[in-house]
């Protein structure tokens, strides 16, 4: 699943791959950084490919050896200076976390390199997050005199727990790969040569799955998590669905018949 996200200009890259559609953050040059003008484009591209029913999961990544190095402190002189501006700015980051923590379908956060800050944010919105071993990890916002955005910071809760989450953010300390996965951040580390091969095929297993199902179960856990009545009857709402709908037929016929089943999302 490479790309040759260097050869554009283009901050934020979209590719389609039959069902998948991989979004690439493409500012090599400061290690992807997220501009304010990069945060509204993010909210917008993510709600865009949750609305297109042709797309079976999204997978974020960085181009490069970085995933993201959070926002571009570079320009908070102008864009977050106070917390006049602070709470505009946050809007925009914290509607870019909540448009892929809010997809209906499954999100991958493909992690390679640095993952700071906002990156660890976006990652943390993401459900599913694999990363290379090179990966850092860090949420430095004591080291900048800042806070987080309190949904920013229940994404990190409930990525990687608690504690994780108080050290990370009272510290502003770096971990590698290996305590991120121990804390339950990471679902696996998987070494550099065979990182590619193994995102495309963990979308690929995912995408081929029944979609109408794979609502329903993110729908449910974000329930489960939230625990809030309208969540539970939307996951229930979806759940209902799946039972009347082609995919099951289609599901139960190939079970039978010993066959791969082909899920048309309806």
């Amino acid at each position: 699943m490479e790309i040759q996200a260097d050869r554009e200009n283009k901050p934020l890259l979209v590719e389609r791959r039959d069902n998948i559609a991989i979004v690439t953050i493409n500012r090599k040059s400061h290690k992807n950084a997220v501009s304010l003008a990069m945060w509204h484009e993010l909210a917008a591209l993510a709600t865009e490919l949750s609305g297109d029913r042709e797309i079976r999961v999204i997978v974020l990544r960085g181009a490069g050896d970085d995933f993201c190095a959070g926002a571009d402190i570079g320009e908070f002189d102008n864009v977050r200076r106070d917390a006049a501006t602070a709470r505009i700015y946050e809007a925009a980051n914290s509607a870019a976390f909540a448009a892929f923590r809010n997809a209906p379908i499954p999100v991958v956060a493909a992690i390679r390199g640095i993952c700071f800050g906002g990156g660890f944010g976006l990652a943390a919105a993401c459900d599913l997050r694999i990363a290379t071993p090179d990966a850092l990890f860090s949420v430095p916002a004591a080291k900048l005199g800042l806070a987080y955005p309190h949904d920013a910071m229940a994404d990190i809760v409930h990525a990687s727990g608690p504690q994780m989450a108080k050290y990370l953010a009272f510290s502003g300390a770096r971990i590698d790969a290996q305590a991120a996965l121990a804390a339950g951040f990471l679902l696996e580390i998987v070494e550099t040569a065979k990182f590619e091969a193994r995102v495309a095929m963990l979308a690929e297993e995912i995408a081929a799955n029944a979609p109408l199902s794979n609502r329903a179960s993110k729908a449910a856990i974000r329930a489960v998590l939230s625990g809030d009545a309208a969540d539970a009857m939307r996951a229930k709402t979806l759940g209902d669905e799946t039972f009347d709908s082609a995919d099951y037929a289609e599901g139960r016929a190939a079970f039978t018949a010993r066959r791969k089943p082909v899920f048309a999302g309806r």
